[in-house]
C-alpha cells in the first residue's frame, strides 16, 4: 500500500501530466493566425503591399525585409513558424512585388531613402518599438542600419546579414562591383533586365554544390515575375538605382557607425556567393557585434534553412 509521500508524489505528477494535456489541448483548439496580405498606403506617393499576421497575445513583433529579387514572399517558409507567438510583419519595397514603383525623379531608391519608407511603415502600421525586432537581408540591411543611427529605439534588436554595409567592392562579385561605378552601371542594368528569366531561376542556387542547391516555391517565383514586370520600373531597375546611391549611404554609415545604439547581430551565409563573408567579419568587428556564420548556408539563409532564421529571431526574443 503506497505510503503518504508516495501519495502525495503520484498526486503531484497526475496534476502536471493532466494540466499539460489540457494546454496541449488547448493550443490544438487556438489555430494559428492567418497572415493577411493587403496594402498600406504610406504617403502620397507611395503604397506598400504587406503580410501580417496577428495572434491574440503576441510576445513582440518581428518584421522582416527582403532583398534583390525577392518580395515578401520570401518569407513564407519562415513566418508560420513565428505567428503563432509573435506579430508579424514584412512588405514588398518600392520597386519589387506588388509595392509602387515611383518615378526616380520623385524618389531616388537609395537606402537612405528606403530608410524613409522603413520609418513610414513602422509608424503607419502602429508597430511597438518596445517590442520590436527587425531581421533585414541583401538590400533591406542598410536601411534598418540607417533608420536606427537616426532612432536608435526604432527596434529592441536588429538582425542583419548578406549585404553590403561598407564600401569595399573587393568582397563583391564583379557585377555588384560594376554597379557602383556609372560608366558600367548602365550596362549591368541592361544585362539584368536582359537576363530576368535566368536569374528568377537560379540566383537563389549560385555558389551551392549541385546537393546543396534548394528550390523555390513556384508561386515564389511567379511572384517576383509580376512584381519584375509591373509599372514603368522593373526590379532590375530599382536594384541599379539603389546601387546609383550605393557609396554615398555606405560611406555615410561607416563614417557615422560609432554612433550606432541599437543592439544587432550579423549572420551571415558561410557560401555567400555574392558577397563575402569577410564583409560580414569586418563589419561586426567594427561594430562590436556577435557574428555567426552559417554552416553550408548561401546567399539566401532564409529561403536555404528557414529553420535557421526562425532560430535566430527566437534568440533575439530570449535576449531583452
Amino acid at each position: 500500500m503506497p505510503q503518504p509521500a508516495a501519495k502525495t508524489l503520484f498526486t503531484a505528477i497526475a496534476v502536471l501530466i493532466g494540466a499539460a494535456i489540457l494546454a496541449g489541448c488547448a493550443a490544438l483548439r487556438t489555430p494559428k493566425p492567418q497572415a493577411e496580405i493587403g496594402f498600406l498606403e504610406i504617403d502620397d506617393g507611395i503604397t506598400l503591399r504587406r503580410l501580417v499576421a496577428r495572434p491574440a497575445h503576441p510576445k513582440g513583433t518581428v518584421l522582416f525585409l527582403h532583398g534583390f529579387p525577392e518580395t515578401l514572399h520570401a518569407w513564407d517558409g519562415v513566418y508560420p513558424a513565428l505567428a503563432g507567438d509573435y506579430e508579424v510583419h514584412a512588405f514588398d519595397w518600392p520597386g519589387y512585388g506588388l509595392s509602387t514603383k515611383p518615378p526616380v525623379d520623385s524618389f531616388s531608391y537609395a537606402p537612405s531613402d528606403y530608410a524613409r519608407v522603413l520609418k513610414a511603415y513602422i509608424r503607419k502600421s502602429n508597430i511597438d518599438t518596445r517590442t520590436l525586432r527587425i531581421y533585414a537581408t541583401d538590400i533591406g540591411a542598410l536601411p534598418a542600419l540607417l533608420l536606427a543611427l537616426e532612432e536608435p529605439d526604432i527596434a529592441q534588436s536588429l538582425i542583419v546579414g548578406d549585404f553590403a554595409p561598407l564600401n569595399r567592392p573587393q568582397y563583391m562579385i564583379d557585377y555588384l562591383q560594376a554597379l557602383k561605378f556609372r560608366p558600367s552601371a548602365e550596362l549591368v542594368r541592361a544585362n539584368l533586365n536582359k537576363n530576368r528569366d535566368e536569374i528568377l531561376e537560379n540566383a537563389f542556387r549560385r555558389g551551392l554544390a549541385k546537393e546543396e542547391q534548394f528550390e523555390i516555391s513556384p508561386q515564389f517565383k511567379s511572384d517576383m515575375l509580376q512584381g519584375w514586370t509591373q509599372g514603368p520600373l522593373s526590379s532590375a531597375d530599382a536594384f541599379a538605382h539603389y546601387y546609383a546611391h550605393f557609396t554615398r549611404d555606405q560611406e555615410y554609415f561607416e563614417a557615422n557607425l560609432a554612433k550606432l545604439k541599437t543592439p544587432i547581430k550579423v549572420v551571415w551565409g558561410e557560401k555567400d556567393f555574392y558577397i563575402k563573408k569577410d564583409m560580414g567579419i569586418e563589419f561586426a568587428q567594427k561594430a562590436g557585434a556577435p557574428f555567426a556564420l552559417l554552416p553550408g548556408l548561401g546567399h539566401y539563409p532564409h529561403l536555404h534553412d528557414p529553420r535557421q532564421t526562425v532560430e535566430e529571431v527566437r534568440i533575439a526574443f530570449m535576449n531583452r
